[in-house]
């Protein structure tokens, strides 16, 4: 590459770089403000949420077994009359009816209590789940908007690249024209500074995808910016380790659906087994019946029945429940006690990246602090012409490898955070 062609790419990528960077900034959107619309706006939550009214539909359901069936009918039908003794009848015959039946289930054997209890336990498990998915949606849009503000940083991080290397390149080329240096120089200033150039473009791009991202998330067609309304800092837990550990096998929204889960299984297996007592089950009805459309003492008839039912023998139907109910139930508690285990090891998983990220961040803040004196002093010794060319780029070099470090660190250290948050269902 001879020194036109690097001087071009450099103008056009700045060019380029300074387009972008002129462009209508999106709107701008709070941490809080992004996750209230992402609840609404993805279908996993409107799921979720139509789950739980499914369960509340079905645990009224399983309440009015309790209550009487009651019903009521009503026809009328014609017909030619008959012909009686070989003579035909001219006319027609009609007829109309009314009833009023209610019946009720006496005993059932145990099976509406099962029922209820089973009602019940998939409505704790349908809330448990869409408190779940609350938090994993909290969670995904937590992680896009972090990625989004980590993008923005990234972007400074590549701005101060472009602007040192504009620096190197400036005091390359006046040490050049006092002969203290050499055409190389010059050109390997160029090189990083196109370098340089390149990482703000990439950095730019990535903050226009996550600012897409974060849109899609909270239901908006354009992109979206991230807006810091507090400072995004590393927090003390309010929990201990072991405490958090504790909550995660417990409490956290997994556990509660597999336990719920549980429970249902459990009521399940009595209602299969009810179908071996029998039901007893009470009706009665009032009706009337006329030629006429009018009515009349005549035509006025009531009912009442007890009814007992006992199927002897059902081609082991019984047995088929009873044998699915009892199968559903020990998978349910294995999932159960698994669903614990894997609770314990993603906190302790949670909790160790939490504070590995915490850890990362001192050092790489650290490794910020030391490569930036080492690029002053290498500045300094490069003027006086007793350092070269490489060692300054070499310690600008260091200098953004520690900054883009330390950018990921913080945000690690937020999304990590926010992931041991969605798995204890709770804020910390």
């Amino acid at each position: 590459m001879n020194r036109m062609s690097v001087a071009v790419a450099v103008v056009a990528v700045f060019a380029t770089a300074s387009a972008a960077s002129t462009q209508t900034p999106p709107a701008a959107i709070t941490l809080n403000e992004a996750v209230q619309l992402s609840q609404k706006a993805l279908p996993q939550m409107v799921q979720a949420a139509g789950n739980v009214k499914i369960a509340e539909a079905g645990e009224r359901s399983a309440v009015g077994s309790y209550l009487p069936n009651l019903s009521l009918s009503a026809g009328s039908s014609l017909s030619p009359k008959n012909n009686i003794g070989g003579v035909a009848q001219s006319g027609i015959n009609d007829s109309y009816n009314a009833r009023l039946s209610l019946s009720y289930d006496v005993f059932t054997g145990g099976r509406r209590g099962a029922q209820k209890s089973q009602a019940n336990a998939q409505t704790a498990t349908a809330e448990a789940g869409l408190l779940e998915q609350q938090y994993a949606v909290a969670l995904l849009t937590k992680q896009a908007f972090f990625n989004e503000l980590r993008a923005g940083d990234l972007i400074k991080v590549a701005e101060s690249r472009v602007q040192r290397a504009q620096e190197a390149l400036d005091a390359a080329t006046q040490r050049q024209k006092l002969g203290s240096a050499t055409q190389s120089d010059v050109l390997r200033a160029k090189i990083e500074l196109s370098s340089a150039n390149e990482a703000l473009l990439t950095a730019q791009t990535q903050q226009t995808s996550a600012r897409f991202a974060l849109g899609r998330l909270i239901g908006a067609n354009e992109a979206v910016a991230a807006k810091v309304d507090a400072p995004v800092e590393v927090k003390p837990l309010a929990l201990t380790h072991e405490q958090i550990v504790e909550l995660a096998i417990s409490q956290a929204p997994a556990i509660r659906a597999a336990e719920a889960s549980t429970r249902a299984a459990d009521a399940s297996v009595d209602a299969a087994r009810a179908q071996y007592l029998p039901s007893l089950s009470l009706s009665a009805g009032y009706g009337w019946q006329n030629q006429d459309m009018a009515f009349s003492s005549q035509d006025l008839n009531w009912s009442l029945g007890l009814g007992l039912s006992y199927p002897l023998f059902n081609g082991f139907q019984r047995e088929e429940a009873v044998q699915r109910a009892q199968v559903q139930e020990n998978v349910a508690k294995a999932q159960f006690a698994d669903a614990q285990r894997l609770a314990r090891a993603n906190a302790e998983s949670a909790v160790r990246a939490l504070t590995l990220a915490e850890q990362r961040i001192r050092m790489n803040e650290e490794a910020v602090e030391a490569a930036t004196e080492d690029l002053r002093v290498q500045r300094e010794r490069y003027r006086v012409s007793a350092s070269t060319i490489l060692d300054l780029l070499t310690s600008q070099e260091s200098l953004v490898r520690a900054e883009n470090s330390l950018v990921g660190a913080r945000y690690d250290y937020q999304i990590a955070r926010a992931e041991l948050e969605s798995l204890l269902g709770r804020e910390l």
